[in-house]
């Protein structure tokens, strides 16, 4: 049975696009297409339908990954279709625990940071949308360190 995750963030052009980009190329490289199933969404709307923000295609490109999801605000039945729902921050993360409908939908919420090992400084993956090209290199950075953790722990 496949583990269904969803990584959140706030618009789902940036990082929560990233990181499911990022760890469906890990799982394709590692032959775990049926162990997984990915997907992203943001907890605002107002990007609904586009794709991810360029400098983060861009960045992402020049790592080997192609972003190619278009964001979609997080519904409700997500808490029932999905195992693992990922946010980006604590903002996110609260926002999340305020929408699940159950505490068992509640309980499938965690931290992204909470897969990141290599990079103690960091409280949470920042939202790089106002920061320049070293904000998007440091987030490809720990989702990248975070999703193959993820991987390894979900297995």
């Amino acid at each position: 049975m496949k583990k269904r995750i969803l990584f959140v963030c706030l618009g789902n052009i940036c990082r929560s696009p990233a990181a499911q980009g990022i760890m469906q190329s890990m799982i394709d490289k590692n032959g775990l297409q049926d162990q997984f199933e990915l997907d992203s969404a943001g907890l605002y709307g107002g990007h609904a339908g586009d794709l991810p923000d360029h400098r983060m295609r861009v960045h992402a490109y020049q790592r080997g990954y192609n972003l190619t999801h278009r964001s979609r605000q997080v519904r409700i039945s997500d808490f029932d279709n999905f195992d693992v729902i990922v946010a980006m921050d604590d903002s996110n993360f609260s926002s999340l625990k305020a929408m699940a409908p159950t505490l068992d939908a509640e309980n499938k919420i965690v931290r992204m940071i909470d897969y990141v090992r290599g990079f103690p400084q960091y409280d949470s993956v920042p939202d790089p949308y106002y920061e320049g090209a070293e904000g998007f290199e440091i987030v490809l950075d720990l989702l990248e360190d975070g999703c193959r953790n993820m991987i390894e722990s979900l297995q």
